[in-house]
């Protein structure tokens, strides 16, 4: 339990970054205020539980941190502090026992709901004398390390003089959960470098004819591979009446975005059949008869059923090639030109935010000292599958670390 006389922090922001450097700071006896602009903590971490409460993945360390691309060396510290180990026994502790599913993916057991999960949480914190203050909306910096804040209930204007603050107010996307980026201006005006936000686990943009969008509508494509440039990623994507979707789709954001810059097309490459080597694909497009049609051919021979033969016309040639080695092509590496990332606040997540130069190795800003930054806010993105949760929680645990460095110091 914190004493009055002990050292007091601020955390802006009550999503999963900013709460479990609460439980961190707290439990190790400092004061500490949470200041929350919704009315409820832990809103984007509640809707994104919906769609699959996948909480980490049982991926191998190295393996894991790579996830993060450029900021893997980064990472791999922020792991290390905080493991996806260290995320199962935390949701343990709280009651909340979790599986790891076929695809390395980690999520609760079926019986254990987000909200249940942050209901638990919010009341540890209370145990431990965490303050939280909801609809209470940072409006930026004061003097002598002061900070502003404006009760929305009341429309009182306050400022805090804590010992050390740390912001956790996520990215820029799905704005309904309090996720707006709209603290960004403010730190560029303070002197902090930033960069711009941009959609990452996003929809792809594709010109689909008229009559493709109602034929084919909204339909899975299962167990293919989706490659742009030397990148490649299997699993489920959807066919919408705006492009594409699904977790080959978002993997391939940031190589799709630098494909798109400068208002240049992308072009993504589909497997149909990715299972099989050319070789057996060949073997088995020799057994078709000239007096059975295509569709029925690759319906019944290869399992490429409704709505493979309407993509096929629809960004292939009107007819298939005779020479089989086109065909064979075309099937494992169907050209599908995008466009464009879908709007960012229909994003998963951001790219963008504070730059890493912005911060020390202890996640502090080097404009402000005893100001950290945790969470969506700094400049890094993962793909989905127990990523991005992971890197809040550990970039969230490695800050309340450097808070007590600094503190102490």
């Amino acid at each position: 339990m914190q004493h009055t006389s002990s050292p007091t922090v601020a955390i802006i922001g009550g999503g999963p970054a900013g709460l479990l450097a609460a439980q961190h700071l707290a439990g190790a006896g400092y004061r500490v205020q949470v200041f929350e602009a919704q009315a409820t903590p832990g809103r984007k971490f509640l809707v994104a539980g919906h769609g699959g409460f996948n909480l980490t993945n049982a991926e191998e360390a190295a393996l894991f941190a790579a996830r993060y691309g450029s900021c893997t060396p980064a990472f791999s510290r922020f792991l290390a502090a905080f493991s996806p180990l260290d995320l199962r026994a935390w949701a343990a502790d709280l009651g909340i026992d979790t599986f790891v599913g076929t695809s390395g993916r980690v999520f609760p057991l079926a019986e254990h709901k987000p909200a249940q999960l942050l209901r638990a949480w919010l009341a540890q914190l209370r145990h431990l004398g965490v303050e939280l203050h909801t609809r209470h909306r940072w409006l930026g910096f004061a003097p002598a390390n002061g900070l502003r804040i404006r009760n929305e209930a009341s429309g009182e204007e306050l400022v805090v003089q804590p010992d050390a603050t740390l912001l956790a107010l996520g990215g820029a996307s799905w704005v309904k959960t309090g996720s707006d980026g709209q603290w960004l201006p403010t730190l560029q005006a303070a002197g902090v470098t930033c960069m711009p936000f941009a959609p990452s686990n996003c929809g792809a943009e594709v010109a689909w004819s008229a009559y493709f969008r109602e034929k084919v509508g909204r339909q899975p494509l299962k167990n293919v591979a989706l490659s742009c440039g030397a990148h490649t990623v299997r699993g489920e994507i959807m066919l919408t009446d705006y492009g594409l979707e699904g977790t080959p789709v978002y993997a391939l954001t940031p190589h799709l975005r630098a494909a798109l810059t400068g208002g240049r097309p992308a072009e993504l490459h589909l497997n149909l059949k990715p299972d099989l080597t050319a070789a057996q694909l060949l073997e088995k497009l020799r057994r078709r008869r000239p007096s059975k049609s295509w569709a029925a051919f690759l319906s019944e021979a290869l399992r490429l059923k409704p709505p493979v033969p309407t993509l096929l016309r629809e960004v292939g040639p009107a007819v298939l090639p005779a020479p089989l080695p086109q065909v064979q092509e075309l099937l494992t590496r169907l050209p599908i030109p995008v466009r464009g990332l879908r709007p960012l606040d229909e994003a998963i997540s951001t790219a963008g935010g504070v730059a890493w130069d912005a911060v020390n190795e202890h996640l502090m800003l080097r404009q402000r000292p005893g100001t950290f930054v945790a969470g969506e806010m700094l400049d890094w993105e993962a793909p989905t599958g127990g990523y991005l949760l992971q890197g809040c929680f550990s970039t969230g645990a490695w800050a309340a670390r450097g808070i007590r460095q600094w503190l102490r110091a």
